[in-house]
């Protein structure tokens, strides 16, 4: 029966059979170390001379093969213990080895510098990497505390189309797809439906694929990124929705500290304090701020170009003593026709974005809950109301005051551990140049 790494060192004295990949060979002579991985973690497994056969073996495997290892778990001579490894203290004497899948020469060595391009063409091999697997473990936590907190929360879980007949945002930035003689898009957000579901469960939440099809080639855009989603009924305003995400990311504080604690050494990376606040300031005030202490005079522009959301997120780490901070109050004029308008200033709606070391990782708003209102902003925005007749059914029939926000994923985890490109984050990123392969440039 297979052992898991992780369960090795409990077992010094015992026959186990391993089975995982060999992450590295070291050839001593008469002995000859490996490297085993699995899933759950990697030991030092030992070829001894007097195994002949298995001597021969080991000495032709290459980093990548898979193999099942049987043998005797040893404790270690004193002087080769390792105590930063978690199986340090012991290592697996060889008596039998198969190798269930050869590898080939590997490309590179698997802590060799290499530029984005070129992880990016091996991505077969280079996910396999440790620094990668860091990122993808902890994405995957990521993930799973946003989906256990808003569960606890009796938000219900709900999956959003990716085919849709009208962009969510009434824009031109959407993929055209063929759909049985007709043109259909690719969703740029689930913001119709997660609306829709508030009449149906008041609190829901989504996770799943978007596609904005805007012609970037930036350390923090991607043409299809996972969009992390809510959307809860029966609101205040849109501090209800800004609170709600604040008690997320203290919980997701919580949940990295407890489990990803490894991989944010290894990366060199800090977990982020949450405040039970996070600090808040309108639009208006964060450019008069920005005009004062640069000179750089701001306040007429509607929204922020990212040297002022670096400068935002600096300031607020420094003087306020958060990694993150909540911008409110944009134009209208620059918000999607669904935000809500505040009542003491029309030109400026109840919305917010949340910037975190750097770059906006969450948009959100109260929204528009009034089936004459919302006709009225679509056509305000220069739009047909028919074209949106299926999602206006959800406001004819009684909607209450809710708001949401979407948070992608990628770019949280980059900014997480302050990966260069977001790209590092993406799994297997789209962007303007590449789908797997570099696309022709011609």
């Amino acid at each position: 029966m297979r052992t898991l790494i992780k369960d090795a060192a409990s077992k010094a004295g015992e026959e186990v059979e391993l089975k995982g990949w060999v992450d590295s060979r070291r050839d001593h002579g008469k002995l000859i170390f490996i490297d085993i991985r699995d899933r759950s973690g990697k030991i030092q497994a030992v070829a001894l001379p007097n195994h002949k056969e298995i001597h021969e073996i080991c000495g032709f495997l290459r980093p990548e093969g898979v193999i099942k290892a049987t043998g005797k778990i040893n404790l270690r001579p004193e002087n080769m213990i390792n105590k930063n490894e978690a199986n340090g203290t012991v290592e697996l004497e060889i008596t039998a080895i198969e190798v269930l899948s050869a590898a080939k020469d590997i490309p590179f060595e698997s802590d060799a510098e290499i530029n984005i391009d070129t992880y990016l063409d091996y991505l077969p091999y280079t996910l396999r990497r440790e620094k990668a697997r860091a990122v993808f473990k902890t994405q995957s936590v990521i993930a799973r505390s946003f989906r256990n907190f808003f569960s606890g929360e009796e938000f219900v879980e709900i999956q959003a189309p990716k085919l849709i007949g009208d962009d969510a945002e009434g824009g031109a930035n959407s993929f055209d797809v063929g759909y049985f003689g007709h043109t259909a898009h690719l969703a740029q957000s689930p913001q119709f439906y997660k609306q829709i579901m508030v009449g149906v469960f008041e609190r829901v939440f989504t996770i799943g694929n978007v596609y904005r099809a805007e012609k970037h080639s930036t350390t923090r855009h991607l043409n299809e990124y996972t969009s992390m989603d809510i959307e809860m009924g029966f609101i205040k305003d849109h501090s209800d929705i800004m609170a709600m995400e604040n008690s997320f990311l203290k919980s997701l504080e919580e949940t990295l500290r407890k489990e990803c604690a490894g991989e944010f050494e290894l990366l060199e990376a800090e977990i982020p304090v949450v405040p039970d606040r996070i600090p808040a300031m309108t639009l208006r005030e964060a450019q008069s701020l920005i005009t004062k202490e640069t000179g750089n005079d701001c306040t007429a522009e509607p929204d922020l170009e990212p040297e002022h959301e670096r400068w935002l997120c600096a300031y607020a780490k420094e003087k306020l003593g958060s990694d993150f901070i909540f911008i409110t109050g944009f134009p209208t004029s620059k918000r999607p026709f669904y935000t809500y308008r505040d009542e003491k200033d029309p030109a400026y709606t109840k919305g917010f974005d949340l910037l975190f070391r750097g770059v906006e990782i969450t948009t959100g708003s109260q929204r528009i809950h009034d089936y004459d209102d919302l006709v009225s902003s679509i056509r305000e925005k220069g739009l047909d109301p028919e074209k949106f007749a299926f999602y206006l059914q959800a406001f004819k029939y009684g909607m209450p005051p809710h708001g949401g926000f979407g948070m992608g994923l990628e770019r949280l985890t980059q900014k997480m551990f302050n990966l260069p490109n977001v790209k590092e984050a993406a799994l297997f990123p789209r962007d303007i140049n590449r789908i797997d392969r570099l696309l022709s440039t011609d």
